[in-house]
C-alpha cells in the first residue's frame, strides 16, 4: 500500500494505525462492539491484549469490510475511503 498516493485525510496512517482508528470507531458503538465480539470470537481481554497485534487488527478490518455500510461509515469517520481501510486489512494480513 503506498498511502501517500490517495488524496483523502487519513490516507497516510499507516495500516496498523488504521485498524486503530476503525477498532475505537467499532467500539465507540454498543451494539457494533458487542458484533465484532460475537463475530471474531474476540473476548474483551483478547481485544484489548491484541491491539498490536496485526492479526487482530486485520480482524477489526475484516470484521468492517463483511459489513458494507459499517464500513462506509467508519471510512467516513476516519476520512478516508473504504478501498484504503481494505488494503489496511491486507497488507496486516500477510
Amino acid at each position: 500500500m503506498r498511502p501517500d498516493i490517495h488524496h483523502g485525510r487519513q490516507d497516510n496512517a499507516d495500516a496498523p494505525t488504521l485498524a486503530l482508528m476503525a477498532l475505537a470507531w467499532t467500539v465507540a458503538d454498543e451494539r457494533r462492539a458487542d458484533r465484532l465480539l460475537a463475530l471474531t470470537g474476540l473476548d474483551a481481554d483478547a481485544l484489548r491484549a491484541g491491539v498490536g497485534d496485526p492479526g487482530v487488527l486485520g480482524a477489526v478490518l475484516a470484521f468492517l469490510a463483511d459489513h458494507e455500510p459499517d464500513l462506509i461509515a467508519c471510512a467516513q469517520a476516519l476520512e478516508t475511503t473504504p478501498d484504503i481501510l481494505i488494503a489496511a486489512k491486507e497488507e496486516l494480513g500477510r
